[in-house]
């Protein structure tokens, strides 16, 4: 799993719709076979070129580009 921008309480709890996973929508309509640690590794990573997008996600929205 990915590296998150979450933030977390005193007690220990991390709000979900703060847990943002980056991934790259490739021109295939398929995700990336990895996680990407933060938005600027998933841009290195895509080839907008051939049509890739990098996108976001939380364990509230299923996607949001």
């Amino acid at each position: 799993m990915s590296s998150t921008t979450a933030q977390t309480d005193l007690n220990g709890w991390t709000d979900p719709r703060e847990q943002i996973e980056f991934s790259v929508l490739m021109a295939n309509g398929r995700l990336a076979p990895r996680s990407f640690a933060n938005e600027e590794e998933a841009r290195a990573w895509a080839r907008p070129e051939d049509g890739d997008e990098v996108v976001s996600f939380n364990y509230v929205c299923a996607c949001d580009r």
